[in-house]
């Protein structure tokens, strides 16, 4: 079965929110590009690593949206070459308009839990997802999440979309690898261990 990673770049209160991500209230979003002073080739290298040679992309549309603005044209790079040669399992209500492939929509709500389960059962590399908190949070209460990669910056941004909605359910990792680099940049990965109980 084809494992299902979650991967957000992270603020340290939970922000994954960048300018162009919220298309309605952008200019009340002052941080633009927030990660790019904590860059570092070790960073890229780590979570190329961490990305695999091979993978598929599962993305919510706004992200789809954001990224085929911006891949499709960007010059050759190994993360470059991988999200454009990765099929894109895009949840939208618009399939008819996705352009960026190769490309499957899904459905959305629980149409897309059931497509997820189906695309996880099938043959294929890892899937892996970013950029939707929505998506994260549907994924996480079905059990359908095996890891999680969280790219932490040493910066609280104090508003923004948070990577855990207030619905997202009680859930345990366990901790699989962690890295530090000199820019302050923590890499961190953990493993579904599943819902959380009550004492």
């Amino acid at each position: 079965m084809r494992k299902l990673k979650i991967t957000e770049h992270i603020s340290l209160d939970g922000v994954i929110q960048h300018s162009a991500d919220d298309g309605i209230n952008e200019s009340h979003f002052p941080y633009s590009d927030w990660t790019a002073p904590y860059r570092s080739p070790a960073g890229r290298d780590a979570v190329l690593a961490a990305y695999g040679e091979r993978f598929d992309l599962l993305l919510g549309r706004r992200t789809y949206d954001i990224w085929s603005g911006f891949w499709p044209q960007a010059p050759n790079s190994p993360m470059a070459d991988r999200l454009n040669n990765a099929t894109k399992y895009v949840a939208t209500h618009r399939p008819e308009s996705l352009e960026w492939g190769p490309f499957e929509g899904l459905g959305v709500a629980l149409g897309l839990v059931e497509d997820v389960r189906r695309i996880k059962s099938q043959p294929g590399p890892d899937l892996i997802l970013s950029g939707s908190s929505t998506l994260t949070s549907s994924l996480l209460e079905h059990g359908l999440a095996d890891e999680l990669l969280l790219i932490v910056y040493p910066i609280l941004l104090g508003k923004g979309k948070r990577l855990f909605a207030e619905r997202t359910p009680g859930c345990s990792f366990g901790l699989v690898a962690t890295q530090a680099f000199s820019s302050g940049v923590i890499l961190s990965t953990y493993q579904f261990a599943g819902p959380l109980t009550a004492a």
